[in-house]
């Protein structure tokens, strides 16, 4: 009996790790095809898009993020970090995936930097969402493949 138990124990815990693993490889996937804008930013219940709407994202599978500004005079984008995780939450499913962004850059773009709960995606689109711990906010950020 503990045999069986410990056997499908076990097999629930590979096809969650597994389902995990699929979610991460297909937001990835997704999200390292193309260009994208933010096509939604709400931080605090302020609507700031308007701020990021001269910015491109390109999301490369080594993990760097890059940001053009397409009004600066340089040729060279803004640079960051960004991968996808699992939250690790105890409150959470092993399916909470968190898509991490990271800039560092000293302007606006820093204030995208956050592990950003997933809410949706599709192939065009990823809607994610901040809760912020200690009395903050909720944030939200819509990504649009362009």
């Amino acid at each position: 009996m503990k045999t069986i138990l410990l056997t499908v124990g076990l097999i629930a815990l590979f096809s969650s790790c597994s389902k995990w693993q699929s979610n991460q490889r297909q937001i990835s996937k997704i999200s390292t095809d193309g260009t994208w804008v933010v096509s939604s930013y709400i931080d605090d219940g302020n609507d700031e898009t308007n701020d990021y709407t001269t910015y491109r994202l390109s999301f490369l599978e080594s993990g760097i993020l890059e940001a053009m500004d397409l009004l600066s005079s340089s040729s060279t984008p803004n640079s960051g970090t960004w991968s996808i995780s699992d939250s690790n939450s105890n409150d959470d499913s092993i399916d909470d995936l968190d898509f991490n962004i990271n800039f560092n850059v000293g302007n606006k773009l820093d204030d995208l930097s956050d592990d950003w709960d997933i809410v949706s995606y599709t192939d065009t689109e990823i809607k994610l969402i901040d809760v912020s711990g200690g009395g903050g906010g909720t944030d939200y950020l819509t990504l649009t493949k362009q």
